[in-house]
């Protein structure tokens, strides 16, 4: 049973490391080896990840007391990440999240969603009816990394 909780700091460093292992289960016929390393470095920087964990304050997706994926929303609208761990993804997890963040997003007033969904996620986010707005191609560190700016805009009717 997936339950949605609010960020633990206590959990930085496993958040961390699934985003890690969760950024490096993508094959590697989608994003290179040499891309992977430059989005999610090796070993991941546990201070920096804490500090923004305790800013973004993110919802966490838990399975049998483990963090099985987390999810980010701005103030603007922004979702920043939405990652599931390589052990639980297929179980509904990142479904769970959205709809969790979508709750919060029409009860905050929010008339937009948007985010810079990469290869593998722009799926996900178009069968929750998001939109390409437009292809990214993001330098870190000298190596192009391609994501997809989406929005949907929001019925607060319903």
């Amino acid at each position: 049973m997936i339950k949605v909780q609010p960020f633990m700091v206590d959990r930085s460093n496993e958040i961390a490391d699934l985003f890690h292992q969760s950024v490096h289960s993508i094959d590697t016929s989608i994003y290179t080896p040499e891309q992977l390393n430059v989005w999610a470095s090796t070993p991941p920087d546990y201070l920096l990840w804490s500090t923004r964990l305790a800013a973004k304050k993110p919802w966490l997706a838990m399975i049998n007391n483990r963090v099985a994926g987390f999810i980010e929303l701005d103030t603007d609208g922004h979702i920043d990440c939405l990652y599931t761990h390589p052990h639980f993804q297929e179980l509904g997890v990142a479904g769970a999240l959205y709809e969790h963040l979508l709750t919060a997003a029409k009860s905050r007033g929010f008339r937009r969603l948007y985010v810079e969904a990469s290869i593998v996620a722009k799926p996900f986010f178009e069968r929750r009816g998001f939109t390409k707005v437009a292809e990214n191609n993001v330098q870190r560190k000298g190596v192009k990394l391609i994501n997809f700016t989406m929005e949907k805009y929001l019925d607060l009717s319903q």
